[in-house]
């Protein structure tokens, strides 16, 4: 049992007391709960530094205090509905508010329109102060807690949040925990000489310890950032720059820096976010002689922040934000004394990866195979599913997976690039390589959903064959994970099936990071046409609405239910099935150009054929099999409910 369930067990009752003095005993009894394990994290990674724990416990009541009385209100109702990050009614939309509809205001307007789709939890990409230059699309901070001008004030986003509330839309928002920009108040006053900040970050005054840690750290933007330091002429230092230049890793082992980190992730939670991202939280703690990724500490600093912000803020959840390998992924749910103690939500790359693998290959093999071994997360603990979000396609699959496939694992990855990025001619993917490094071969995949499966090509030749097969295709791999267990995340523009934004290449700051290619300004003039047959958008909007309203009416697909994968003897088709107390959803996919079968026998002796009959609810359509096998078109997806032949 994790201190989150404790906590709730020995509440009991008094959840639905909502009196001040209650609410107070409550943070009371919540920390008194985590302060053990609190406790033993602070001085595991911060020994002798008894002052600063007591300042620790010093600030938590303060900032409980700060927490509005709706807030508390809704920390009780989620205390009281437990893990209510795993109910079905949670589907998700990332987007770049500026380019979606340009500020804060405009987006409390086009409340309706994500009402229509059925979208609930909406991910706004960072809206903090940033450089004005080069930002990483606002991943260079320079301030945690305040709006940046371009997107309105702080009173429009308490105004946003509190409306987003009131109609049951829950907010995330991205904590950049790893690094500041360079235009901190930290780093400038680092610059400045300030001894207490320059051990802020990792600063060096000579290349002796920098070259120590290259010989172990990858690079992460090989093209446009080499290297892992940047020489700071104004302190004549080196300062640790994993990401950009102007992107200053943060020194967690100065335990000043945890207390005000702290402090900006619980003015998050206070401002009215639901769900913090943890950006980048994989890199959290460097130790010479390692590649400074995953390292235990880095689980203990991660559990730390939960367990402090769970005191404080019981409603919040964490998502962990860490494309890393599969065996990696689960930990940062929590493992031994910490299983349950970390983030509770978790993007399951892996997943993502794989689906794009099998369109690709037309086969499931390696996402099978992907899957089967993944390690199993904690029960409190869900994942975020996803087609495609800001950042790139990475291709860390499993070498030995791929190789038990008779693949060859490096030419396999070249051959997913050159499907994607434009050096197949018969492809009709049309994205583009991202980060492209000479010394390993190595690339990562970007493009929107759409344009990667063909329909920006197919609308080019006004090919309807090809336009249709497209979007089956998109509608495909979103009725997956809708399906599937975890929170589904629609990423802006694939509802209207967007294809690429080549307006990027324009803007200066822009050009050299073709992730910009998939991060489009939003197509209102098409959005103010839906509901013209002729137009693919309206088609793909109108299946995502319906699909997305149906997940809420299926009761197999509420909870934290693992998947129960199925070999269906067939390398094109992935089927899986979500089991409740009293329903069951059988999803087939299909990612071959041909029709494929299933056993017909089989789906009856599960209970989803009944008397040779079938209803395909992700269609609408009911239908016979015939000589015994239930026909699979090419790109079909399929959901069967016993509860709704």
């Amino acid at each position: 049992m994790n201190q989150y369930e404790l906590h709730r067990l020995l509440a009991g009752s008094r959840l639905g007391d909502r009196s001040g003095g209650t609410r107070k005993a409550l943070f009371e009894q919540r920390l008194a709960a985590n302060l053990t394990l609190i406790q033993d994290l602070f001085f595991s990674l911060y020994p002798d530094q008894a002052d600063a724990f007591k300042r620790l416990l010093g600030k938590l009541p303060g900032w409980f205090k700060e927490r509005t009385t709706d807030l508390q209100d809704q920390d009780l109702d989620r205390l009281a509905e437990g893990h209510w990050y795993q109910s079905s009614r949670w589907v998700g939309m990332q987007l770049y508010v500026d380019r979606f509809c340009g500020d804060l205001k405009t987006l409390e307007q086009k409340l309706p329109y994500f009402q229509k789709l059925g979208v609930n939890f909406l991910h706004l990409m960072p809206l903090t102060k940033r450089p004005k230059g080069p930002n990483d699309g606002g991943y260079a901070v320079n301030s945690y807690t305040e709006i940046d001008p371009r997107y309105g004030t702080d009173k429009d986003f308490a105004r946003l949040s509190a409306t987003f509330r009131e109609n049951g839309i829950c907010l995330m928002l991205d904590f950049v925990v790893n690094h500041t920009s360079d235009e901190f108040s930290w780093a400038q006053r680092a610059k400045a000489g300030e001894a207490r900040f320059q051990q802020y970050y990792y600063t060096y005054p000579d290349r002796t310890v920098p070259d120590a840690f290259e010989a172990n750290l990858p690079e992460i933007f090989p093209e446009t950032s080499p290297g892992n330091f940047t020489y700071i002429p104004e302190m004549d230092r080196w300062v640790m720059t994993v990401f950009n230049s102007y992107q200053w890793d943060l020194n967690y082992t100065n335990p000043e820096v945890f207390l005000e980190m702290l402090g900006n992730l619980i003015h998050l939670a206070n401002m009215g976010v639901d769900v913090v991202r943890f950006d980048a939280l994989a890199f959290l703690w460097k130790k010479l002689g390692t590649d400074s990724q995953n390292l235990p500490e880095a689980h203990q600093l991660i559990s730390l922040f939960r367990l402090c912000l769970q005191v404080v803020a019981p409603g919040v959840a964490l998502l962990a934000e860490a494309i890393v390998a599969p065996h990696e992924i689960v930990r940062y749910f929590g493992e031994g004394p910490l299983k349950g103690n970390s983030c509770e939500l978790a993007y399951h790359a892996t997943f993502m990866a794989c689906l794009w693998d099998a369109v690709a290959t037309t086969k499931t093999g390696l996402l099978y195979r992907s899957l089967r071994h993944i390690p199993e997360k904690p029960a409190s603990g869900s994942w975020i599913n996803y087609i495609r979000c800001h950042d790139d396609i990475g291709l860390g699959f499993d070498n030995a997976h791929i190789a038990a496939l008779g693949w060859d694992p490096g030419m396999h990855r070249k051959f997913l690039v050159d499907y994607y990025c434009q050096r197949l001619d018969w492809s009709p993917a049309k994205g583009a390589v991202f980060m492209f490094n000479p010394f390993t071969g190595d690339g990562r995949i970007t493009g929107s959903a759409a344009s990667l499966l063909g329909l920006e090509k197919a609308l080019e030749a006004s090919d309807p064959e090809a336009i249709d097969t497209a979007v089956d295709k998109l509608l495909m791999l979103y009725g997956i994970i809708l399906a599937a267990p975890g929170l589904p995340l629609v990423y802006a523009g694939d509802e209207i099936g967007m294809p690429n934004d080549y307006s990027y290449l324009d803007d200066p700051a822009m050009a050299e990071d073709s992730r910009w290619l998939n991060r489009p300004l939003h197509d209102w003039k098409t959005v103010r046409r839906l509901g013209e047959a002729s137009l693919p958008a309206t088609r793909i909007f109108e299946s995502l609405s319906r699909m997305i309203g149906l997940r809420r009416e299926i009761r197999a697909l509420d909870g934290a239910g693992e998947a129960l994968l199925h070999d269906p003897g067939n390398e094109h088709l992935f089927v899986f099935e979500r089991r409740g107390k009293d329903d069951g959803l059988l999803v087939v996919a299909n990612f071959a150009s041909s029709v494929e079968v299933l056993n017909a026998s089989w789906l009856q002796r599960l209970g989803y054929v009944q008397d040779g009959t079938y209803h395909n609810l992700a269609r609408d359509t009911r239908g016979k099999v015939g000589s015994g096998l239930l026909e699979v078109p090419p790109y079909a997806l399929i959901w069967l409910s016993k509860s709704q032949l």
